[in-house]
């Protein structure tokens, strides 16, 4: 479909939030934007190639404006977010791997109820400890890594709720497991879009709206959290995710 001026800038605006929200909390920028654009009109392929290229400049901005703000400590590669960065990214893979050779033969229903009760869970018990200080634990996280990754490589979303809800309950802080989910998730948008690149035609204007509003809202969203109380975020966090879990069940079964 052609793009109008008035179409264009509609786009950059929704891309804008849904980016602002997603670099704030760690989740929401393709489970929101992707349906908004199909609703839109535009084609499946469009969209998803789009929604790649917005989240990839927008979250590589992002985590360097997380950095800026020390949200994420990456000053050396020994840091804790550092190993945190690379075990997302690293593991990343194998369960992106996982999920081409096996999602296919897993009936989308029982994917999508797995994934929205698997999300509501974390949400509730981000909520219940979040005022419990944990220890790190480096073997949860490699789970959430492969796990996160099947559910963004089996059914196209999942991945922040569980990423970012994930860190919490391994012992990471909010900022933190904020700013580390940016940058990971763009590390797998890039990989994703290059393998569009070489497989289908990009709608480049779309990509280009998105990837504006995104522009300008990873560096917003990133100061935002640098201002919020810890605890408080921790609490947002966990309620979002819990909405996103049950949005995701009433979505499979009602809508």
């Amino acid at each position: 479909m052609e793009i109008t001026l008035i179409l264009f800038i509609s786009v950059i605006v929704i891309s804008l939030f849904c980016e602002f929200i997603d670099a704030s909390i760690g989740m929401g920028y393709g489970t929101s934007l992707t349906p908004i654009l199909l609703i839109m009109g535009f084609g499946p392929l469009q969209v998803v190639s789009a929604v790649l290229l917005g989240q990839m400049v927008g979250g590589f901005l992002g985590g360097i404006s997380h950095y800026r703000f020390k949200n994420v400590k990456l000053d050396s590669f020994k840091s804790d977010d550092a190993k945190v960065i690379f075990i997302l990214a690293g593991f990343g893979i194998i369960g992106a791997l996982i999920a081409v050779f096996f999602a296919v033969n897993i009936p989308s229903i029982y994917l999508k109820t797995y994934i929205g009760l698997m999300v509501f869970c974390i949400g509730i018990y981000i909520i219940i400890r979040r005022n419990n200080e944990d220890k790190t634990s480096w073997s949860k996280l490699i789970f959430i890594a492969i796990l996160g990754a099947f559910n963004k490589g089996s059914s196209g979303g999942g991945y922040g709720p569980l990423v970012t809800g994930g860190q919490l309950i391994s012992g990471r802080n909010s900022k933190n497991s904020v700013g580390v989910t940016t940058i990971a998730e763009t590390v797998i948008c890039i990989v994703a879009f290059i393998g569009y690149l070489f497989t289908s035609t990009i709608f480049w204007k779309l990509a280009f709206a998105t990837s504006i509003g995104s522009i300008v809202a990873g560096p917003l969203a990133a100061f935002t959290v640098s201002k919020v109380n810890e605890k408080n975020l921790k609490i947002v966090i966990g309620i979002i995710t819990c909405i996103l879990g049950i949005l995701t069940l009433l979505k499979t079964y009602i809508f």
